[in-house]
């Protein structure tokens, strides 16, 4: 049975963090993979799971900023791998296959927002490849290291708001958006998760998808001082307009951490968080294209068919 877009008063809301998320879960043993954990919110991130005893995994582009990063964190390694190039996803799952060493969570944190166009492979918009098909190529190929237990975390957004799945034209071959584009791949983070969910509870792996709040991070490196001025996010001088309840990291991280461990979603999966507790279906919430089990469905089989991948389809 499917977890319903519910609120499940959780007892947090939008300014806990993720270390109080995790207050007195001891996490010692679990081994956690956290794309995208070496900034912003992933860094937190990363920081939170590894202070409660975790030891962390970071694959990252660039692993000598990385290493930079993480320097000093006990528990945590690095390993290269670029989301937007399916070798590079499949030599890094190889590797962690190699190794044998089973996680008890991923959580897909890396992602790119509003970039210029760019192609990447056969020619696929960068937003949906890197935030959308590097992931699912990466959780498909470590299937095997995923057993009961094992939660998936996709970190969506709000933005999943501006855009459906483009069935006509999933990567702008007829015009570009940027907006458009990110809106399209943070819905296609949420869909992924209710489908994998559906495929994954039979055998214990649940997933879920979230948004974790606005956070000025360097995810907005591809956005202008004076454009994020005009869209109202920050003051001339670079500090946050503090009408636009902006999350720091620590908040920022707090619900994609909770979707990872905590045991108030024993048993519940397919389902998109906000301020970690389930959201609603509607304004303020989750938008219905993001949790249509035939939207999912559907993208689950393309997202197949473009990586060569199904790891738990099959």
């Amino acid at each position: 049975m499917s977890t319903p877009q519910q609120s499940i008063n959780s007892g947090f809301g939008a300014d806990t963090t993720a270390a109080e998320v995790l207050d007195g879960i001891d996490l010692a043993g679990k081994h956690v993979l956290v794309t995208g954990g070496y900034s912003g919110i992933g860094l937190e991130t990363t920081k939170a799971l590894a202070a409660a005893g975790a030891e962390v995994l970071v694959p990252a582009r660039r692993p000598k900023a990385a290493a930079e990063a993480l320097d000093g964190i006990k528990g945590v390694a690095t390993d290269e791998l670029d989301l937007a190039d399916l070798a590079s996803v499949a030599a890094f799952a190889d590797r962690r296959l190699a190794a044998g060493r089973h996680f008890d969570a991923v959580i897909d944190s890396a992602g790119v927002m509003a970039c210029p166009e760019t192609r990447v492979g056969p020619g696929w918009e960068l937003q949906f490849a890197t935030n959308h098909l590097g992931h699912f190529a990466l959780v498909n190929r470590l299937a095997p290291l995923l057993d009961e237990g094992a939660r998936v975390v996709s970190v969506s957004s709000g933005a999943h708001w501006r855009s459906a799945i483009r069935w006509d034209d999933p990567h702008f071959a007829n015009g570009y958006d940027r907006w458009e584009a990110y809106g399209q791949s943070k819905t296609a983070n949420v869909l992924f998760a209710v489908h994998l969910d559906r495929l994954g509870k039979d055998r214990g792996v649940r997933a879920f998808a979230l948004h974790p709040g606005g956070i000025l991070t360097p995810l907005q490196r591809h956005i202008p001082h004076e454009e994020q001025v005009e869209l109202g996010w920050i003051h001339e001088d670079g500090s946050p307009v503090a009408s636009t309840r902006f999350k720091d990291t620590e908040q920022g991280a707090a619900t994609q951490t909770w979707a990872a461990f905590s045991p108030q979603l024993d048993g519940k999966g397919g389902v998109y968080l906000q301020d970690c507790d389930v959201a609603e279906v509607g304004e303020g919430g989750v938008a219905e294209h993001a949790v249509d089990p035939e939207q999912a469905e559907r993208l689950w089989s393309l997202s197949a068919e473009l990586t060569g991948v199904d790891g738990f389809g099959r």
